[in-house]
This record gives C-alpha cells, sequence and structure tokens, in this order.
C-alpha cells in the first residue's frame, strides 16, 4: 500500500522514468512471447528457437539495468533521517524501491501479453489480415503456464537486482589511525573541520592585516577555491557555524572515507578484455567456418565472432569509468582555470556513475555500427522483431545514461547551491557542464568507432 501511495504522489518526471520502465518491459515481454510462437509454430526446429530465445537476453540485460537506474533516482524511496523511528528504514525503502519497480515491469508485461493476444486474434479476432500469424502461431492454443514464465522473467530479474543494488550497507569502520579531516590534516574521528573553517581562519586574516577590504578579497579566493574542490558526498553535510546556522561551506568538504577504489585501476583490465575479443573474433573467422545465423539479415558466422563481440562491448562498458577518471584529469592539467577545475574535479568524482552508463552506450553503439556495416544489401531489410530488439537496446542504454546524469545533478544539488550563493555566475556552471559534455564526446566517440571498425573489419565487409 505505501508502494502505491508513493507511486501515484510522485513528481511528473518520477512517473515518466517509470512508464519508459513498463515501456521497455512490455518490449521485452513481447520479444520473448513471440520467442514461445516460433516454438509453437515450428516443433521441428527447436535449435531456432533456443537460439532465437538467447537473442532476448540482451534486451532483458538492458531492460532491467534500466529499471535500476530508474530505482536508484527514485526521490519518493530514498532513505531520510527521522523515518528509522516510524518504521521505514533502509531495509524497508529498499524494500518499497523493488516493490515500485515490480508494479512497473508487471504493468508492462501484462500490456505484452494483452497486444500479445490481441495479434493472435485471441481477443478481437485477427488484425492486419492475419500477417501475424505465421510466427504467432495463430492456430495453436497458447500454453498460459509457458507464457506467464517468460513474462516473469523481467518482473523477477528487475526486483531482484533492484534488492540487491539498494540493499542496507553496513558504514565503514573508521580506521585506528585517525580520519582524514579539512583540507589535508588528520586527525580524531568526529573533529572533522569543513571547508569553512579554512575561508572563516583566512577572512579573519585578511582583515586584521588589511582593515576592511579583506572581506571581498577572501570572498573571491574562497569562490576560486570553491570550484576546484568542489567533491560532493553523497549524503548532504550538516555542519553547523558556532551560532547554530548551517554552513554554506559544509557542502564543499570532501568526502571523509579516502578508501575509495581509484576506476583507472580497471583501466588495464578492459583495454585487455577489448583486445582479447578482438582476436578471438580474428581467430575464429580464420580458423572456422560456417556457424551462428545472426539477426536482421546479417551473414552465418562463426560462434567465436559473437564471443568476440561480447568481449568488446564487456570491455569497453568496463573501461568507461576510468576514462571518465581520466578526462576530468586531463580537464586539469596545465594551469586550469574556475571552469576547468570545477569541470574536471566533477567527473572525476562522479565516473563510476556517469563512465559505466556511458561505456555501455559505447558498447551498444560499436555494435550497431558493425552491424550496419556487415548488413548484406542483397539480403531483406530488417524483421520487426529485429528492428524492435535493436530500439529496446539501444534506447535502454541511452535512457539510462540519461537517469544517472540526473542521479548525478540530485546528487550536487548542495554543491550547485553552495557556489551560487557564493556568487558564482550561472554561465560558470554551465560552461562547465558544457565542456565535460565536449570532453566525454571527444574521447568516447572516436574509441566507440574504432573498436567498431576492428570489429567488422575480419569479417572482411
Amino acid at each position: 500500500m505505501l508502494a502505491l501511495r508513493l507511486t501515484r504522489a510522485a513528481h511528473p518526471a518520477v512517473q515518466l522514468r517509470r512508464l519508459l520502465v513498463s515501456a521497455a518491459s512490455a518490449g521485452t515481454g513481447f520479444l520473448l512471447l513471440c520467442t514461445l510462437g516460433h516454438a509453437m509454430s515450428n516443433p521441428a526446429a527447436p535449435a531456432a528457437s533456443v537460439l532465437r530465445l538467447a537473442w532476448c537476453a540482451a534486451p532483458l540485460v538492458a531492460t532491467v539495468h534500466f529499471a535500476v537506474a530508474v530505482a536508484r533516482t527514485d526521490p519518493g524511496t530514498r532513505p531520510r533521517s527521522g523515518l528509522s523511528a516510524i518504521g521505514l528504514g533502509p531495509a524497508r525503502m529498499m524494500a518499497v524501491s523493488a516493490t515500485t519497480t515490480a508494479l512497473s515491469t508487471v504493468l508492462g508485461s501484462m500490456l505484452a501479453l494483452l497486444f500479445f493476444l490481441h495479434l493472435r486474434g485471441d481477443i478481437t479476432g485477427m488484425p492486419f489480415d492475419g500477417a501475424a500469424a505465421a510466427f504467432l502461431a495463430a492456430g495453436t492454443p497458447l500454453p498460459l503456464p509457458a507464457a506467464l514464465t517468460l513474462l516473469a522473467l523481467v518482473p523477477a530479474a528487475a526486483c531482484l537486482s533492484v534488492a540487491l543494488v539498494l540493499r542496507p550497507r553496513d558504514p565503514r569502520p573508521a580506521p585506528r589511525g585517525g580520519t582524514r579531516t579539512g583540507l589535508g590534516r588528520f586527525g580524531r574521528a568526529g573533529t572533522r573541520e569543513t571547508f569553512g573553517a579554512y575561508g572563516r581562519f583566512g577572512s579573519r586574516l585578511r582583515r586584521t592585516a588589511h582593515g576592511g577590504s579583506g572581506r571581498a578579497t577572501a570572498t573571491a579566493d574562497a569562490g576560486t577555491l570553491a570550484a576546484g574542490t568542489a567533491l560532493l558526498p553523497d549524503e548532504e553535510s550538516t555542519a553547523q557555524e558556532p551560532d547554530g546556522t548551517a554552513d554554506p561551506f559544509s557542502a564543499l568538504t570532501p568526502p571523509a572515507d579516502t578508501d575509495r577504489p581509484d576506476p583507472t585501476a580497471v583501466l588495464p583490465w578492459s583495454v585487455a578484455v577489448v583486445a582479447a575479443g578482438l582476436a578471438a573474433e580474428a581467430y575464429a573467422v580464420r580458423t572456422t567456418t560456417g556457424g551462428l545465423a545472426m539477426p536482421g539479415g546479417l551473414a552465418a558466422g562463426p560462434v567465436g565472432v559473437l564471443v568476440g563481440w561480447v568481449l568488446a562491448a564487456v570491455g569497453l562498458a568496463l573501461a568507461g569509468p576510468g576514462l571518465t577518471h581520466l578526462c576530468g584529469r586531463l580537464l586539469q592539467a596545465v594551469h586550469p582555470g574556475a571552469v576547468r577545475l570545477l569541470a574536471g574535479r566533477v567527473l572525476m568524482e562522479e565516473s563510476a556513475r556517469i563512465g559505466r552508463p556511458l561505456g555501455i552506450v559505447c558498447a551498444v553503439a560499436s555494435a550497431a555500427y558493425a552491424m550496419a556495416a556487415l548488413q548484406d544489401p542483397d539480403t531483406a531489410p530488417l524483421g520487426p522483431l529485429t528492428a524492435l530488439g535493436y530500439c529496446l537496446v539501444a534506447g535502454c542504454a541511452l535512457a539510462t545514461l540519461l537517469t544517472a546524469a540526473v542521479e548525478t545533478r540530485q546528487a550536487r544539488a548542495a554543491t550547485t547551491a553552495a557556489l551560487l550563493r557564493m556568487g558564482a555566475p550561472n554561465t560558470m556552471l554551465r560552461g562547465a557542464a558544457a565542456l565535460r559534455a565536449g570532453v566525454l564526446l571527444a574521447v568516447f566517440g572516436p574509441l566507440t568507432v574504432l573498436v567498431a571498425e576492428l570489429a567488422a573489419r575480419p569479417l572482411g565487409r
């Protein structure tokens, strides 16, 4: 009941993201039901039906990934202080998020079933002059248990993934040697000083040495330094001034934990995975003949080609956070200004949150580019089911990236508000955002085209 109330009272933008999850679930469920219809129409060719079911794995994974991204950005199911007193702790809110995801995905699965039955002619007669009767087994009774089992795959996988990602985690124990506080000092846990303390200390020194004119100079220096140290923790800071008011500089304080893994540590392994995929594809083409049937009119190729494509796509997805982190470092090289510092620090801080879906988008774009290059012009064009599968994977990947961008904006709302209170112009924030987008496009765009060209070259098209 709580999940229903939160779903009904959500913001229109949140409702739109949930409807997109329902649409993706409906598309994936319809593909699974079409696989069942093919198996019913061709009982003598079980291998072809199994292959069609295997091709549905990509839309299924893309839909689940998108559902998890939407659940992470849902403000209605986010844990807040004070909710544990009324029984809405992190575990309960995680259950609410999983239930909300189940409602969205079940709605999409039911829509897929209704549309599938409509195309079969089981509800209002055969539409489209019976054009879909061949691959939907219109004259055969539909086995309801098998259909419900296939439709339950998306809701079950999405709920389990949301529960796993949003499960409550115990806080990290404080290190024995003290925690890092402030701007590089070490001290005991619980004595962390905020960035505002250093700004106030400097302003007092300026006023002592130069009189009343020190206030403007200290404010300008604090604004420039804030642009370079805009590292936002996952939760808003609650530091206060000595008189009890909120500290506007507390949102700019770096996170207390310094044990966060370096995204660039995985970069060599991801490059190795991409190289292994391309090498496996080239080796499979030279040593084997015939093989697996490709969807969408592509020529049949060895199984090693598909394995190589999968490895290359996984390598690109793994390389996303590391490349995003390196882009942030590149922006801060060679005497950066305030805009470059702000853009670079944001990319470094949000490399894991943005880089992973960005790498997946690059992997999907690389696969689409390679498949378009391998398309045989003499064969029939893409069928409706193949086009639906491509659109589902590409649309879910792009929607996940946009949802991650929304999550990043929500997480950095306190930092943005603090910069605006300190007098940072809106043009500087917009310029930093445009600079981040330009650098990411300049790095990931050529990389995607390069991997796609290398993946399509061994097949000689």
